[in-house]
């Protein structure tokens, strides 16, 4: 199960599974996101490549546009994904 949402102090919450099966819905709801913004990752177990492919075409666009996405709540092994996908200076983190 997947779930992703915008919390009352703007950050976007993702919680479950970011797999092919929830892509399409991470990859609309992100597609609306301007400027700078957090991605809190505390509730978030897994994310596949396709996961991985939609936040960098994301960080992409925003960043064209002087935004971007930050990072939060990565657990460790969320964390050595993204290192070892040499995101590290892709993204920032907090």
């Amino acid at each position: 199960m997947f779930d992703i949402r915008q919390g009352t102090d703007g950050s976007i919450r993702l919680t479950g599974r970011l797999d092919a099966v929830s892509a399409a819905v991470a990859r609309e709801f992100l597609a609306a996101v301007t400027g700078t913004t957090r991605l809190d990752f505390s509730d978030l177990e897994y994310i596949a490549s396709v996961g991985l492919g939609i936040l960098i075409a994301q960080q992409r666009r925003l960043l064209d546009t002087d935004g971007g996405l930050v990072l939060s709540g990565l657990s460790p092994h969320l964390l050595e994904v993204f290192d070892l996908a040499g995101f590290g200076d892709v993204f920032e983190y907090d």
